[in-house]
């Protein structure tokens, strides 16, 4: 990098300054030596020029080191925040894959709750229908039953009317059998009196 040459005033006195930084930061550095030694002068009430510079190096020198101990302590607190700032994203990510996760688990909470549902629909419609089968089969027997009795019914009465007229012809064929025994005893009697 090319060196900038700068004239610059300091405390009254002209210095050509050669640096490889900005002209303007060589020019800001040394309006900073220059207020500082003006500052130490009024305080000696213009002393010598050495104790000036050396006093003024001094005070530089504590700037420069205090500014470096905000600087250090800036880095420690910025390498502080990174690490919390890396602990909170770690949390981050893990809260997130932690919402994932649960998301994840009501989505399949809920296709089981849907598919016992489905179930539990098709089992009631099958336990519906079985008994609308049991019911229709329930009505079914009770007709056939008041069925049979009806014709057990008109069946027992038809035997009954057929036993009654059976029983009257045994009972005229009875009373027809009796006369004619009464009779052929009465011709067996005349057939043995013409015997004798």
């Amino acid at each position: 990098m090319d060196n900038n040459k700068v004239t610059v005033k300091i405390f009254g006195q002209e210095y050509t300054i050669m640096g490889s930084k900005a002209r303007e930061h060589i020019i800001k550095v040394a309006d900073y030596v220059d207020v500082k030694m003006k500052e130490i002068s009024q305080a000696l009430n213009s002393g010598p020029l050495s104790s000036i510079a050396v006093l003024s190096a001094v005070n530089i020198a504590d700037d420069y080191f205090s500014a470096l101990e905000r600087f250090q302590h800036l880095e420690v607190t910025n390498a502080q925040a990174e690490k919390d700032t890396e602990h909170y994203v770690q949390l981050w990510e893990e809260a997130k894959k932690s919402h994932i996760q649960q998301q994840e688990e009501i989505k399949e909470l809920n296709n089981q709750k849907s598919e016992l549902k489905d179930s539990f629909e098709n089992q009631l419609t099958d336990l519906q229908q079985l008994m609308e089968e049991k019911d229709a089969e329930i009505k079914k027997l009770k007709e056939d039953s008041a069925k049979a009795e009806v014709q057990l019914m008109e069946s027992s009465s038809d035997m009954v009317n057929e036993l009654e007229a059976k029983y009257k012809d045994l009972e005229s064929s009875f009373f027809d059998i009796q006369m004619e025994n009464i009779q052929l005893k009465g011709e067996l009697d005349r057939y043995k009196k013409k015997m004798e």
